[in-house]
């Protein structure tokens, strides 16, 4: 009973003795007859909807619920053999998870062992409208995962905090699928910081988020928040065996995870060139950018660092991953209204979106994504000491982690000679390379390296999305 149903009761005991006679020491204080009215008529009105029962948490929660989703469907799961020297079976399971919406149109992220091997992912929203969801990328090394679901309406996305500033102490919530009950919510707090989780010898997490806010199987996708229903954190791991102990990847991590897959959908677009980060000023969250790359396609814009981002064609942005999202069904020739502050003055930038193919720049990013391989030209003289019939290559800088190019053992140091049919002497060749069906077409393509003074080759395929995003 709260304190005004309290004062509320004893009102109502009280008018009623006036009503049917009151002992003689209430007649000399006729103020208590009347505050006893007032008492029995507004008392009901304030405690209906009490402003204590409106926590922080609960307002969190209210907040976040329309952008989290739950996610089921069936995978087979192999089975250890019975005995010596026979094969193991598999077997159907019910798998189930948590998503986020991270664009009206219909984007989610979650793990990818919870959409991993599901034929059909169903999605459930907070209004009870089930859907099927379509995996649209994925992101093996950190276990997360795009997937897709088309609504007749846009739907409510999550509200981006950053984990850059967490402590450890202050209160969390997690929301969720938990053992199948879907929306589920726990309370806990941060326990710890930049912890590093091994699963298993193919699986690992670094620098996560350690809560003691009740993570269960299930959990797994689903958002971690802080007491003002910002996203703080994705819900990843739960330690086997053990209470009070769960695990979330940092969101600013995710956003930049996130913002990788998301550029993977859009190859034919130049990349932007934007980095930055989440700023919040007054709970108002915007994108302040700390750098830009040179001849970038937001150096073109004259989008400066230091210059804080609001929104990118009619996009409120919160993070780069909405400036990727306002970018992802764009085309060559297509411009994009930026509006920026820039020293308290209010500003719009034109991004021209040209071919990612049109510039070195947009070049060495292609190949960066699609290959795995950050390259550079190298002089004639270096590949024909070894072969007169070379007349050049790309030397390789950098091999992107899980890559097409570190799978086939291309290593740093080795010179690109050719791709295909064609050679690869400089950029230009890649480009005509990249632009033509026939590369896409006959995936996987022999590739051919010089390491040393030998000459190698092999097949490589092109790391493109799971499948085409549609708009």
């Amino acid at each position: 009973m709260c304190v005004v149903e309290a004062i509320s009761s004893l009102s109502v005991h009280l008018s009623l003795r006036l009503f049917f006679g009151s002992p003689p020491s209430m007649t000399t204080f006729p103020s208590c007859r009347l505050l006893a009215v007032l008492f029995v008529v507004i008392a009901p009105a304030f405690c209906q909807g009490s402003p204590l029962r409106e926590t922080p948490i609960v307002k969190a929660v209210r907040q976040a619920a329309p952008s989290v989703v739950n996610i089921h469907g069936r995978k087979s799961v192999p089975s250890a053999p019975t005995q010596p020297g026979t094969f193991g079976t598999s077997r159907e399971v019910n798998g189930m998870g948590t998503g986020i919406v991270i664009d009206p149109r219909g984007y989610i992220i979650t793990n990818h062992h919870v959409v991993d091997g599901v034929a059909r992912i169903q999605v459930t929203m907070h209004d009870r409208s089930t859907h099927v969801a379509r995996l649209v990328a994925i992101d093996r090394p950190t276990d997360l995962a795009i997937i897709r679901i088309r609504t007749p309406k846009p739907l409510p996305i999550i509200k981006f905090g950053t984990s850059r500033d967490l402590m450890p102490g202050e209160t969390v919530i997690a929301v969720g699928n938990a053992y199948g009950y879907e929306h589920s919510v726990t309370k806990g707090i941060i326990s710890a910081l930049h912890r590093n989780v091994r699963i298993s010898d193919r699986q690992h997490y670094n620098d996560l988020i350690q809560t003691d806010a009740s993570i269960n199987p299930g959990n797994s996708g689903g958002p971690l928040l802080n007491i003002d229903g910002d996203l703080i954190g994705i819900n990843v791991a739960v330690r086997v065996g053990a209470q009070g102990i769960g695990f979330a990847m940092p969101v600013d991590n995710a956003v930049e995870i996130a913002r990788r897959m998301v550029r993977k959908l859009n190859l034919k677009v130049a990349p932007h060139g934007l980095s930055g980060q989440i700023q919040i000023i007054n709970d108002r969250r915007s994108f302040h950018v700390t750098a830009v790359e040179l001849n970038s396609l937001a150096h073109q814009a004259g989008i400066q660092p230091g210059d804080t981002i609001t929104s990118c064609n009619g996009r409120l942005v919160q993070t780069s991953l909405d400036i990727e999202f306002s970018m992802l069904d764009k085309d060559p020739g297509d411009r994009l209204a930026v509006n920026l502050v820039r020293s308290g003055t209010t500003r719009t930038a034109d991004l021209a979106l040209s071919s990612s193919l049109s510039t070195p720049h947009g070049i060495s990013s292609y190949t960066w994504t699609g290959l795995g391989l950050r390259l550079k030209p190298v002089q004639a003289k270096t590949v024909s000491a070894v072969e007169d019939d070379y007349t050049g290559g790309l030397e390789v800088v950098a091999v992107r982690a899980d890559s097409p190019a570190q799978n086939q053992g291309i290593k740093e140091g080795d010179v690109l000679l050719g791709l295909h049919k064609w050679e690869t002497v400089s950029l230009n060749n890649l480009a005509f390379i990249f632009a033509a069906d026939e590369f896409h077409q006959s995936m996987p393509v022999k590739f051919y390296i010089m390491r040393d003074r030998d000459t190698l080759f092999g097949t490589i395929g092109f790391d493109t999305p799971v499948g085409p995003s549609g708009n």
